[in-house]
């Protein structure tokens, strides 16, 4: 196929603007699969993407769509809208020349709209504006194409206007991509540069990489060299994207598709990485890939401990397939051998154990979430902790920095008042506010990224009925009074339940932390202690009561010094059960740890 025949492009919005609707009906339209077919969201593959309704990893397809008597070749990369996979955004985006810019027309532009939009202009990308859900007796279309022709600087003729579910206006939207997106612009004769924008581990046949070819041409049986590894395979099978493989011979200029060269090594196919020919290799990499920048930290541990080699092996392959999944080896007196694992936000942390348990079956068990800090000593030297463990003596500090993030939450203008408290309660610093029009509102905050991690998004869904978005990017590092807070289950440190957090917070996190551990801890013979301490300090106590014996239903009447003997006699035995006796913390209350109300 001819360059000028070829359109590779991407569908950016925010979660749930019905991207992954509108790529069902781009399928149907160019008959790769039958209308009315009984899978909704067919690139959405994971059981998970169609429970919760979100897009977790791109996808990527070939269409045919015949415009004006010629075919024309659609290579289509789904992306995900929220917040947290951002990074596979950007992935989607660097292997593309145009992006359908989403909106849904009821909701109108939101935060994450806003910030894909941002990553498009910022590689280059020609941008097609388009309304969704025309259909619905609640959509504001004049309003909606109004604000997509104001933030994009075209003209309202040129949004498009469609319902994905109903399949209004679908072959319009095809056709515009045909006019309006530019065509690939590589040289066929250049030595050979590809962009790895996938790669997933198939049992059989290694590791499958796929590839946006941006130079030259790959054929069956060539020798191509990874740029970062430098280490050479030979081509087995190439091809197209379909809902199957479809094998070919050559994939050329401009073309995307899958390679398969026998890639034995997980972490030698990275995400992002340069393909080229071992004979003839090009001189430097592709640019356009920001790397994964971790906000969360959290520990996993494999809740029986048979299963750590077993982890290994999986986490691994899941690297492979989630590029911004960063993780090292990492023991806890409490939970055994564990990974380090490093997030880009609870969503994906969420993401990312859930997928180990059903993609993998490994039952596994989350440490509390942290962020980066960086920790000044008196010495002068400079550490970065994102570990409870790892924290230094207070007595050697100098100064401890943590992580602010610029914040844009879109809200409409009757819950102005609920999201200012909130933000006000988690340390926010108001920075402007801008009417985007006059039902809707753009706060800006600067914001700890402790204070977004735990339970924002929730909150602030709650306090505006669902209607407020949230966007988030790193800003910078600030001077913060920051402590390490430990729980103690009867004088114990249980360093897997140690967190992170700011001074004036800490009694509050502390006490809903041993309140909820008192729920969740079954009651012994001897009664136990929950404290929450900075240091040698006890700053929070829940208490779990003893079960107890009742030691008096024998004893009838008499003198009461009787009864005073069996009840004295019963304290020495539970002072000497407390001493030697082991508190059993189960699983749930490490579950329940993460999810104590942070206010």
């Amino acid at each position: 196929m001819e360059q000028k025949y070829i359109r590779n492009f991407c569908i950016i919005a925010h979660i749930d603007h019905g991207k992954s609707t509108l790529a069902d009906r781009f399928l149907e339209a160019t008959n790769v699969i039958d209308k009315g077919s009984e899978v909704a969201q067919l690139l959405d593959t994971m059981d998970l993407e169609r429970e919760r309704g979100i897009t977790i990893k791109s996808h990527a397809i070939r269409m045919v769509h015949n415009y004006q008597g010629q075919d024309y070749v659609l290579n289509l990369i789904d992306t995900p809208g929220h917040v947290d996979f951002s990074y596979e955004v950007s992935r989607a985006l660097a292997s593309c020349e145009g992006a359908i810019l989403l909106v849904d027309a009821s909701q109108g532009v939101e935060a994450q709209t806003m910030s894909n939009l941002y990553l498009a202009l910022d590689n280059d990308l020609e941008v097609l504006p388009c309304i969704n859900k025309i259909d619905l007796p609640k959509a504001d279309i004049e309003g909606s194409v109004h604000e997509i022709a104001e933030i994009l600087g075209c003209a309202e003729e040129e949004v498009q206007k469609v319902s994905a579910k109903a399949g209004i206006g679908i072959e319009a939207l095809l056709d515009a991509v045909v006019e309006k997106l530019p065509a690939p612009a590589g040289k066929e004769d250049a030595p050979v540069q590809a962009l790895i924008f996938d790669s997933y581990f198939d049992m059989y046949r290694g590791v499958v990489v796929l590839v946006r070819i941006f130079e030259g041409s790959l054929k069956k049986g060539d020798r191509i060299r990874l740029f970062s590894t430098s280490r050479d395979y030979e081509i087995e099978e190439l091809g197209y994207l379909g809902l199957k493989f479809k094998p070919q011979k050559e994939l050329l200029t401009g073309e995307a598709g899958y390679i398969i060269a026998n890639i034995k090594e997980v972490a030698d196919a990275r995400v992002g990485d340069t393909v080229t020919l071992a004979k003839n290799p090009c001189a430097q990499s592709l640019p356009g890939f920001m790397e994964p920048k971790p906000m969360v930290y959290s520990g996993i541990f494999p809740i029986n401990g048979e299963d750590y080699e077993d982890l290994v092996e999986a986490i691994a392959k899941l690297k492979l397939n989630d590029a911004s999944l960063i993780y090292e080896k990492e023991s806890s007196a409490a939970l055994g051998y564990g990974f380090r694992c490093g997030l880009l936000g609870m969503l994906h942390l969420e993401i990312v154990k859930e997928r180990l348990a059903r993609e993998y079956n490994i039952p596994i068990i989350a440490t509390t979430p942290s962020v980066r800090f960086m920790i000044t000593l008196k010495n002068g030297s400079v550490i970065e902790v994102h570990n409870p463990i790892d924290f230094p003596d207070p007595s050697q500090i100098e100064q401890i920095e943590e992580p602010y993030m610029d914040t844009e939450i879109i809200v409409p203008t009757d819950y102005i008042g609920n999201i200012m408290k909130l933000a006000q309660e988690r340390r926010g610093i108001q920075k402007d506010m801008q009417y985007i029009d006059e039902k809707r509102v753009a706060l800006h905050y600067e914001m700890p990224l402790i204070e977004i991690i735990f339970d924002f998004y929730d909150k602030l869904k709650t306090v505006s009925r669902g209607y407020a978005s949230l966007d988030y990017v790193f800003k910078e590092f600030r001077e913060s009074n920051v402590v390490k807070v430990d729980i103690l289950i009867n004088g114990e440190k249980v360093d897997a339940m140690s967190f992170i957090c700011h001074q004036d917070k800490a009694h509050t996190w502390g006490k809903s932390v041993t309140s909820t551990l008192s729920e969740v801890i079954p009651r012994h013979m001897f009664k136990i202690a929950l404290q929450a301490s900075i240091g040698a300090k006890i700053i929070a106590r829940s208490t779990i009561n003893a079960m107890r014996k009742d030691v008096l239903a024998k004893c009838y009447g008499g003198d009461v010094s009787r009864k005073r003997k069996l009840l004295d006699k019963q304290k020495e035995g539970k002072k000497k059960m407390k001493e030697i006796g082991n508190v059993t913390v189960p699983q749930e209350a490490f579950l329940a740890v993460l999810k104590a109300d942070r206010d």
